[in-house]
């Protein structure tokens, strides 16, 4: 996993700045241009810091700028407010890791949270931040049999052929559960579950590697899953993820009266009949 040398600060910078045009930033191009992105004297310039001072903040010579700096780099960095909280996150100081972290217990789902998938007639699931799945109920798994307990869904969704085909956008999937993952860690860079999941995806994935590397961050709350079901077609749901304490509880419900309720509907009668 990427931050092993605990420059996460520095590596988000560069990679935000390798992201950001100089027509963007409305610097003239000019020739000879050696980087994709911006040079690090033209951040410094446009964010009113020394040069030399944002040279130590990328190499993480630095690790704990001010506020107002952060600010000024997203600003420049062009960063929406979910990556602008990100960096400013990346930049306070941070307590030293606990050994006790690489012990952690199996997380259990209790029992009134099961009590609550069985009550709901629409697909339901517990994940943790990993998106490890840890609990379903039955309409869940004939949605997806990749929601069964156990499955972890950014590797289904990275290395399941299956998957791939159910998702209507892979592409955008794909870019927003990653750019999700990144932001549910921070700057948590020793958590051993992490590094097992980002090694085993990099190592099988160049999707994963080159997405990785650009270091999005992004909140994958309520939305819109269009999905292919293998035997109703195009159904489009709408998404919720409600925290509960260091779980995760994820709805996927139709609109009412559509034509997706009624597919839903039909899927529950089917999976009643099985």
């Amino acid at each position: 996993m990427d931050g092993a040398n605990d420059n996460r600060l520095g590596e988000y910078l560069g990679a935000r700045r390798a992201l950001v045009t100089p027509e963007q930033a409305g610097i003239p191009a000019g020739s000879g241009r050696r980087v994709p992105g911006l040079r690090r004297e033209e951040v410094a310039l446009l964010a009113g810091i020394s040069a030399d001072y944002y040279f130590r903040l990328e190499r993480g010579r630095d690790k704990n700028p001010s506020t107002q700096v952060l600010e000024s780099l997203a600003r420049v960095l062009h960063l929406d407010e979910v990556e602008a909280d990100y960096l400013i996150s990346l930049g306070r100081p941070r307590p030293r890791p606990r050994r006790a972290r690489a012990s952690r217990r199996p997380e259990c789902v209790p029992a009134r949270l099961k009590d609550l998938l069985a009550a709901l007639d629409i697909p339901a699931f517990i994940e943790n931040r990993y998106f490890d799945v840890l609990a379903a109920n039955p309409l869940a798994t004939a949605f997806s049999p990749r929601l069964a307990p156990g499955n972890n869904r950014l590797r289904s969704l990275m290395l399941d052929p299956a998957e791939r085909d159910f998702q209507e956008d892979w592409d955008r999937a794909v870019d927003e559960f990653i750019a999700s993952f990144r932001s549910s860690l921070g700057d948590d860079t020793a958590d051993p579950r992490a590094i097992e999941l980002v090694g085993e995806l990099s190592l099988a994935s160049a999707r994963f590697r080159a997405l990785w590397a650009r270091h999005d961050v992004r909140q994958l709350q309520g939305g819109t899953a269009a999905v292919n079901h293998p035997n109703l077609g195009v159904l489009r749901l709408h998404r919720e993820k409600m925290p509960i304490g260091d779980l995760i509880l994820v709805l996927y419900y139709p609109a009412e009266h559509s034509a997706d309720a009624d597919k839903l509907a039909l899927l529950a009668s089917l999976d009643a009949a099985t």
